[in-house]
């Protein structure tokens, strides 16, 4: 539902009025895929070379990350070993 400046509500085109009978399972099957295949058409695609840098980007992120993790890791297992005399 969309408001008018009057702030009156009225209806969008893709809902039924009230009262008006529902359509049945193909029809509403039908305009599902019709509406997801609208969307797709939306859809921007990376190019190669985007598709390139995006995949560096994550494989250097996800290295940095499990380098910090393992450093992590690898403190405190040395500080709980001290603290308990291991």
């Amino acid at each position: 539902m969309t408001v008018t400046d009057l702030g009156a509500p009225t209806r969008s085109s893709s809902q039924p009025a009230k009262g008006a009978p529902k359509p049945g399972l193909i029809a509403r099957i039908r305009l599902f895929i019709k509406q997801v295949l609208d969307e797709l058409r939306k859809v921007v695609r990376p190019t190669r070379a985007e598709l390139i840098n995006y995949t560096l980007v994550v494989i250097v992120f996800v290295s940095i990350m499990m380098l910090l993790t393992g450093v992590l890791d690898f403190s405190f297992t040395k500080l709980v070993d001290w603290v308990y005399g291991g």
